[in-house]
């Protein structure tokens, strides 16, 4: 058996043990050994050069591709859902909110809301800022 079919098995290997794990690493050694494969079939070198290319090319995917690649696959992870999602939106305000209620059109949604102060009041039609949620009701501000 030629090395390079001894390292194209390695790099498979890698890769399919990479479906079970997600992390990207064993992904970035398959690169290198599919590296190392490479110049095996193409150059009469000694192992050690193709255990030298292995190294410097997992390295090199290590460093620079698996971070941009992580960041890129799980940029949507962190971000907000249900009711802190909708902090910092704009509302419509459908009936007069004011220190008792009203009711504002948010998301496409119909929500009863309050002003944060007590004093404030706005009147239909107005745009206002959803501050945060307090149980079933939006706790809203003048459109920053």
């Amino acid at each position: 058996m030629s090395t390079a079919l001894v390292w194209l098995v390695f790099a498979l290997g890698l890769a399919g043990a990479e479906a079970l794990t997600g992390d990207m690493f064993l992904l970035m050694l398959s690169g290198g050994a599919l590296s190392a494969a490479g110049v095996s079939w193409l150059t009469d070198w000694p192992l050690w050069t193709d255990g030298a290319v292995f190294l410097v090319v997992s390295v090199l995917l290590l460093v620079l591709v698996r971070p941009a690649l992580r960041r890129r696959l799980w940029a949507g992870a962190g971000s907000e859902t249900g009711v802190r999602a909708l902090q910092g939106k704009t509302a419509l305000v459908l009936d007069r909110v004011e220190q008792h209620g009203g009711q504002v059109k948010l998301d496409g949604e119909i929500w009863t809301a309050r002003p944060l102060a007590d004093g404030d009041v706005f009147e239909p039609g107005e745009q206002v800022t959803v501050l945060h949620i307090d149980g079933a009701t939006a706790v809203v501000g003048k459109v920053l």
